[in-house]
């Protein structure tokens, strides 16, 4: 596996590893409808005119994984950490979650997750990150907001 920034014409193969990635997180919350599977193209290039996107990929040069950040205010948003379903549990999410943190390192780093993905929970706390605060967004749906601080004083 070879963890690389994305380039603009990964977009497309990032965004249908997106939707395949997220239909498990749809059977989850039992709504087709999240976010995730509704954003297009358009929005995944305005989030790589704004930050960062890296991709993993395996050895065949396939996007098997990918994550999303930017850098704003002192914190960093990390978002849309992906892998491809039939690679997870391989390490590969944590190892995107490391590059990221590590092309902005020394930061305040941030994301949420809904409250019912206790795996994407679990991972998150196992790599450092706390939960802070909580929101609810209707009644099926709530995000947890995690945090991670690796400021060097």
């Amino acid at each position: 596996m070879n963890i690389t920034q994305a380039k603009k014409e990964d977009l497309r193969d990032i965004i249908e590893l997106q939707y395949l990635a997220y239909q498990s997180e749809a059977e989850i919350y039992n709504d087709r409808n999240i976010p995730p599977l509704r954003q297009t193209l358009k929005e995944v290039e305005n989030e790589f005119d704004k930050g960062i996107i890296l991709k993993a990929a395996d050895e065949n040069g396939n996007i098997i994984g990918s994550v999303r950040a930017f850098s704003e205010n002192g914190s960093v948003y990390i978002g849309k950490l992906i892998v491809h379903p039939k690679q997870q549990r391989q390490g590969i999410g944590t190892a995107l979650l490391s590059a990221i943190e590590a092309f902005y390192p020394d930061q305040r780093y941030e994301l949420f997750t809904g409250s019912k993905s206790v795996q994407n929970i679990a991972l998150y706390e196992r790599l450092g990150y706390k939960i802070y605060a909580s929101k609810k967004i209707d009644d099926n749906l709530e995000f947890v907001y995690m945090e991670k601080r690796n400021i060097l004083c």
